[in-house]
């Protein structure tokens, strides 16, 4: 059976596929770079402000559903995923499941549109594939939704738990059709996730070579 996640669950999950994908260098992650990463403001909707008691408690709930792992090996815990193995994704369904985690019901064009990062799909009718094929797990990992009036695609939105609204509101009837969505790049967003993660990286090697100093100012009495 599928896990069932709430919605801070969700948010970790799918940030933590994005990095695993996207910055594998920084992968896993802290705490505080999971914070940062489920609180960016691109590619995400809705935007959030989770604190790290939040993420910590859902890390905890992910772990005994079994959808997490974690290296305990240095000063500072660092987390991963295993959806991608429990659910026996491959690399296009993964990306869309992603997308679907990161920012709820999209289109096929959406989701070929914000994935070029994560898997580079050649069509749309490679897109829709994954999709379907995700709909035809036992159970349904993803569920194709009604046309909204005036607009030519489906969306389609994943089953693993409670959806959030995002920042669009669904159209209504009358409404012209949605303009299609360019593939998105944001240089400046993923040149300062970058620089945060390695700040990151080097202050966890500071504090690492600050314990090895005062365990040797103790042995050395």
């Amino acid at each position: 059976m599928e896990p069932r996640l709430d919605p801070v669950e969700i948010r970790v999950i799918g940030s933590l596929i994005e990095k695993r994908v996207t910055t594998p260098e920084y992968y896993p992650l802290t705490l505080n770079a999971l914070v940062n990463a489920c609180n960016q403001t691109t590619n995400r909707s809705p935007v959030t402000s989770y604190d790290e008691g939040t993420v910590g408690r859902a890390l905890l709930s992910l772990d005994r559903k079994g959808l997490l792992w974690t290296v305990q090996n240095s000063r500072v815990p660092k987390y991963g995923e295993r959806l991608k193995e429990k659910l026996n994704l491959d690399g296009s369904q993964l990306a869309a499941m992603c997308v679907l985690l990161l920012r709820g019901a999209q289109t096929p064009g959406e989701i070929r549109a914000r994935t070029g990062r994560l898997h580079p799909f050649a069509s749309l009718a490679e897109v829709e594939s994954a999709l379907e094929s995700m709909a035809r797990a036992e159970p349904p990992l993803v569920r194709k939704l009604p046309r909204l009036p005036g607009t030519k695609e489906a969306r389609f939105t994943h089953l693993l738990g409670e959806e959030v609204a995002g920042e669009e509101e669904d159209a209504v009837a009358g409404e012209p059709a949605m303009k299609p969505v360019a593939p998105e790049t944001h240089p400046e967003s993923d040149r300062i996730s970058r620089l945060e993660s390695e700040i990151e990286s080097l202050r966890q090697e500071f504090e690492e070579l600050r314990r090895q100093v005062l365990e040797s100012k103790v042995e050395t009495g």
